[in-house]
């Protein structure tokens, strides 16, 4: 994966197999702290003991078009690279929470890529699911959150191209 915009979209493909109906993704990035957080949030349907102790485990995976699970072994290999660690706590039946730090000015870490263009893309494929975005980087916040737009839509879906428009210029603005 080249940029953390990948990473994320992976692990919220995960979340979105998992059955989840609401996913939160918070970067919190303190430049002051040197310290650059991702934390992703599920509802969906958790993993059990022996999965959870195998996350971080490439030769893993419980797919079966597949004999390894790279996603989040490659996440925290990107932030142990860096200085940094990642946290995964999951409950069967009570959805999964991953959250990964990096060191923010560290030379290996990698680039953070399009947000932006990887929130649109889960948002126009997966529009019965809400997300909420929350990007903090120092004392500046900017949240997006699906189901607050939903509400205000009515019965226009949040996947017609005028209100992606709308979203994709908030985004950008943000």
């Amino acid at each position: 994966m080249e940029d953390l915009s990948l990473h994320i979209l992976d692990i919220v493909e995960n979340s979105i197999t998992a059955g989840a109906s609401r996913i939160e993704i918070r970067l919190r990035e303190s430049v002051k702290d040197n310290i650059l957080t991702i934390d992703i949030k599920d509802n969906g349907q958790g993993m059990d003991a022996e999965l959870l102790e195998h996350a971080c485990d490439p030769f893993y995976t419980t797919r079966t078009t597949r004999k390894v699970g790279l996603g989040i072994p490659m996440l925290a290999q990107a932030a142990r690279e860096c200085r940094g660690d990642i946290q995964v706590t999951s409950q069967k039946g009570g959805g999964t929470s991953i959250s990964v730090s990096f060191q923010h000015d560290h030379i290996d870490r990698k680039p953070m890529g399009d947000v932006g263009k990887t929130l649109i893309v889960l948002i126009v494929s997966n529009p019965e699911i809400d997300f909420f975005f929350e990007h903090k980087r120092d004392d500046k916040t900017y949240v997006l959150d699906t189901s607050e737009i939903k509400k205000e839509l009515g019965n226009i879906p949040i996947n017609t191209p005028d209100v992606i428009k709308i979203i994709k210029d908030a985004i950008s603005a943000g």
